[in-house]
Order: C-alpha cells, then sequence, then structure tokens
C-alpha cells in the first residue's frame, strides 16, 4: 500500500515499494512540516520545476542520499552541473523504473532557474502520474486549468494533487474543474496558505468538487493518506 505525507505548500513524502521519494521540497516555508535534515533514505525526488518555492531543498537532499531527481531535460540538465543524479524526460514521455511508471504531465506555468545571481532557462514546468504498488499519483506542479487534464480521465487517478490558491496557479474553482475532468478517487488540495497572495479556503475547493466519485482529503501539513 503506498502513502502520501502532505509537507506544505506543494511538497509531499511518497512511499511504496522501491520508493522513498519527495516531490516538490520546499521546506523551509512557513507551513512546512519537516526539514531537508529529516530525510535520510529518500532514493528518488521528482522536481515540477525550478522555481525556489518548489526546487526548494531538491540539492542538498539528493546529493546527501544519492538520490535521483526527475524533471524535465533542461532542468535535469542544470541539476546535473551540480553534482546531481538526474533522470531528464520531457512533456508526454513515460518510462518505467524499479518501483513503477512516470509520466511527465503538461503544466501552464514557467521554469526558470536562479543560479546565484544569474536566471537560467529552466526548460518548461511539468506535473507527474507517479505509479507505485499499483497506484497513480497525480501531482499537478504549478499550472493553470488546462484541457491537457481532460486526458488524465483514462489514466484512472488514485490520487490528485492539485494546486487551489490562485494568483500563480489555478483557483479552488478552476481546481475543482480539474478535478471532473480528470476523475480521480482522492483529490487534495496543495499550494496554498503559504503566502498572502495564495491564500485559500480548501473547504471551498471540497464544496466546489462536491459529493461524487471524488473524494477530497484535505491534508494538514505533516498528515498523511495511505492509498
Amino acid at each position: 500500500m503506498a502513502k502520501l505525507r502532505y509537507l506544505g505548500h506543494s511538497a509531499f513524502y511518497l512511499v511504496g515499494v522501491g520508493l522513498m521519494a519527495l516531490i516538490d521540497p520546499f521546506l523551509s516555508g512557513p507551513t512546512a512540516a519537516a526539514k531537508p535534515d529529516d530525510f535520510t533514505d529518500i532514493n528518488y525526488i521528482f522536481l515540477t520545476h525550478g522555481h525556489g518555492d518548489h526546487i526548494g531543498s531538491t540539492i542538498e537532499i539528493a546529493k546527501r542520499c544519492g538520490a535521483t531527481v526527475f524533471s524535465c531535460n533542461e532542468l535535469a540538465a542544470f541539476l546535473a552541473s551540480k553534482g546531481v543524479k538526474v533522470e531528464g524526460m520531457h512533456i508526454g514521455g513515460r518510462a518505467k523504473f524499479p518501483f513503477g511508471r512516470v509520466k511527465l504531465i503538461p503544466a501552464w506555468h514557467g521554469c526558470p532557474v536562479i543560479d546565484g545571481t544569474e536566471t537560467r532557462y529552466g526548460g518548461v514546468a511539468c506535473g507527474f502520474v507517479i505509479e507505485v504498488d499499483g497506484k497513480k499519483v497525480y501531482h499537478a506542479g504549478d499550472t493553470g486549468l488546462t484541457m491537457e487534464m481532460s486526458l488524465l480521465a483514462d489514466e484512472n487517478i488514485d490520487v490528485a494533487c492539485l494546486p487551489i490558491g490562485g494568483y500563480y496557479t489555478m483557483d479552488a474553482e478552476d481546481a475543482a474543474r480539474a478535478v471532473k475532468m480528470i476523475k480521480p478517487r482522492i483529490a487534495v488540495p496543495m499550494h496554498y496558505n503559504t503566502f498572502p497572495v495564495i491564500k485559500a479556503d480548501p473547504q471551498e475547493f471540497a464544496k466546489f468538487v462536491g459529493i461524487g466519485q471524488t473524494e477530497t482529503k484535505i491534508l494538514d501539513p505533516g498528515e498523511s493518506i495511505a492509498f
């Protein structure tokens, strides 16, 4: 049985057979439920894009644990230049790994990388469909609502992690529209209340989703679900 722990903002800890992974490990924000040093056995990190509130502690943790980082190819090249092991895939690509399969999903967002005083090209932002223990997790990353999400209905997603904060991403209403397109078994809101401009009420998201085939799970930072 796979387990997903919410670490605040868009960060998650995902575990299953052969997988001890972090997704977008921004662990220094005001809602962070863990510190980088809490993780000593990570074998994979999934990075949706290069903004600081997503790349977070990726390089530090990856180098300390020897973890492999999944990202788009251009961002992977930047990480490799910092001594990080990478799997540089791209949008639409799906491949099999020891724990299961990974597919990169389009996300409507930017992907610059701040390297000291320089801003570097980081390719494109993405989301991930991660398969482990026969289950599928979709982490949308930072994105607006997009029709490509309707294609995910055929993926039989078990858990969809969706931003609801607005301003930089979908808001609660658009995220609920995404749920209706994706048709996941469970929807988990993320990327809200970290900063004033993305203040949002997850209960409002749950209300928009309503009662139907998708169950909304609102996780406080530090809480987990098994699925």
